[in-house]
């Protein structure tokens, strides 16, 4: 199947056919490691600009840390060999200066490092008056407020060419992901700050390389501009993160088996069909919101019979009640058990706001 679209865009001041991809090991480990997984990659002739961590932030500190210093020039020296740009994480000024000093082409700013704005803000500072690519990922936890801040202390600092990777997040829940998608975040990215290109990284959202087609499918059916996957010369030997890893081969199957689709409608009946399909929404949501207005409002009446009979807010049986037969009503209207439970969540959190407003007036 074609990966790319035929239109050539831009990102990080590099030039590309849709999909961005980013590749590369996990962890640069060795010389000769780092080597032969560039210059493969190279080979593929799919690639943008190649990853390394060459510092890791591991919880223990046992783990493998990244090569250090030594491994920035195995990297910048693969990168000229395949002809490729490459990028690696930094999550401090020292990294910054060793970074730049040996010619590292983007840098990219971790999931660790964002979540504490006093780090990122040292970052900026040592990249202040500096013309260098730098990339984003999303905080380790589901606060946007922290991704954006990140963003609005880099582009303070002059920052110009700068992009947003979405690696999922930490959930204390254990669920089929290592980070859970949580796409309704990066599309909020989105809408905020709009113009700054989105780069999936389906290797940390996934922790797992069966789940990798099916991640980068669904971001790029979201419209992601690019994707992030870490590749490996022999994964399975990886001394960090090698379940998530897959050799440069595997990544030009996992390219090829991508659909990319078209964000325009360019024929006149297809733009007519759906945005009668857009009215027909639009309708329903208005009745939508009018049923839900209509509900708060019965939610506040419930409220003053409460005040007035000095009854609690909370009905726990009532609400078991609640959740389970409307799950059930919306498992026969093919809705998820989970939509259905979080959107009866939202309402009922709203009702319980409602109703403390009136008893305690």
């Amino acid at each position: 199947m074609e990966t790319r679209s035929k239109t050539t865009a831009n990102i990080l001041g590099i030039e590309y056919t849709r999909p961005f991809i980013v590749s590369g090991p996990c962890g640069a480990e060795s010389q000769e490691q780092v080597e032969s997984t560039v210059l493969a990659l190279g080979r593929l002739g799919t690639v943008n600009l190649v990853r390394a961590g060459i510092w890791k932030p591991r919880t223990h500190p046992n783990s493998f840390e990244g090569a250090g210093n030594e491994g920035l020039k195995w990297l910048k020296d693969a990168g000229i060999a395949a002809g490729l740009p490459v990028t690696v994480e930094v999550a401090n000024a020292k990294h910054v200066e060793a970074a730049l000093k040996i010619g590292i082409d983007v840098l990219w700013i971790g999931a660790r490092s964002t979540v504490n704005p006093f780090v990122v803000q040292e970052i900026a500072d040592a990249l202040q008056g500096v013309d260098v690519p730098v990339m984003v990922k999303n905080p380790v936890n589901p606060d946007i407020e922290l991704w954006i801040g990140a963003f609005e202390r880099f582009l303070r600092a002059g920052i110009s060419r700068i992009a947003a990777i979405h690696r999922g997040f930490s959930s204390y829940e254990k669920t089929m992901y290592r980070n859970r998608p949580n796409w309704e975040i990066p599309i909020e990215f989105r809408r905020r700050m709009p113009g700054i290109p989105m780069i999936c990284d389906p290797s940390h959202i996934s922790g797992n390389r069966t789940l990798l087609q099916a991640v980068s499918q669904t971001a790029l059916d979201l419209n992601f501009d690019g994707l992030m996957i870490e590749s490996h010369i022999n994964p399975d030997k990886a001394l960090s993160d090698s379940k998530q890893q897959i050799t440069p081969e595997i990544l030009k199957v996992l390219l090829n088996n991508l659909i990319c689709r078209t964000q325009n409608i360019e024929d006149v009946t297809g733009l007519r069909m759906i945005e009668d399909f857009r009215q027909q929404i639009d309708k329903l949501d208005y009745n939508i919101l009018d049923i839900i207005a209509k509900r708060m409002k019965i939610a506040k009446d419930i409220g003053q019979f409460k005040k007035d009979h000095n009854i609690t807010i909370l009905q726990s049986m009532r609400w078991d009640e609640i959740v389970e037969t409307r799950m059930m009503l919306g498992v026969n209207k093919e809705l998820t058990k989970e939509f259905v439970l979080k959107l009866f969540e939202l309402i009922h959190q709203e009702a319980i706001e409602n109703q403390s407003k009136v008893m305690n007036s």
